[in-house]
């Protein structure tokens, strides 16, 4: 069950803090409605590379439709584009 608490609760933050652990967040409502949550710092960095994998993954898909759509380059012509730039 999600741990949801008032805002106002913070006035004690040291017992809203032992709440928060992996997996379990404290959710703060602020007039009732969800405002924040508070998660360990080991739940967010993992947040972080799934969030980065899912962006990478977008990319990758992006870039698989406009090979589809548009025609693929061979790898000659990926490496004179690279080499062309790096002369620039």
């Amino acid at each position: 069950m999600p741990n949801i608490v008032p805002i106002s609760d913070l006035r004690n933050y040291a017992t809203v803090l032992q709440e928060v652990a992996v997996g379990s967040p404290v959710f703060l409502t602020k007039n009732g409605r969800g405002c924040y949550a508070i998660v360990d710092i080991t739940e967010q960095e993992e947040y972080e590379k799934v969030k980065a994998q899912l962006r990478l993954m977008c990319e990758l898909q992006a870039g698989k439709k406009s090979g589809e759509e548009d025609g693929w380059l061979s790898s000659d012509e990926v490496r004179s584009h690279f080499r062309a730039d790096k002369q620039s």
